[in-house]
């Protein structure tokens, strides 16, 4: 967003939309004359809730954990699964020999 400071003036201010600063910026020689730093909320009310928060993250994160390990120790199983039915498949289909090459055909 862009605003004259005041009618005839020199001067304009600017809103950065990254971060929602405020910018005072001289159109004659356009340069920053002045910066404002957006104001950041808290991000937690109190040193409770911060700590409430910790202690939510920290059980997720385990949970997350748990889960991945259930997953690694399932792997095993998913890939001997998978093995066995590859050999089923490579043993119902017979060899034809040689597989032919595109080059071959020319």
């Amino acid at each position: 967003m862009i605003r004259r400071v005041t009618k005839g003036s020199s001067t304009i201010e600017v809103t950065c939309p990254c971060c929602s600063a405020l910018l005072k910026v001289d159109t004659g020689t356009a340069e920053v004359i002045a910066h404002t730093a957006a104001v950041k909320p808290r991000m937690f009310s109190d040193m409770e809730a911060a700590a409430r928060a910790m202690k939510e993250q920290d059980s997720r994160r385990e949970s997350i954990f748990r889960q991945s390990v259930e997953a690694q120790k399932h792997a095993s199983e998913l890939l001997d699964k998978k093995f066995q039915e590859a050999v089923k498949k490579a043993k119902e289909s017979p060899d034809t020999g040689k597989p032919i090459r595109d080059f071959d055909l020319d």
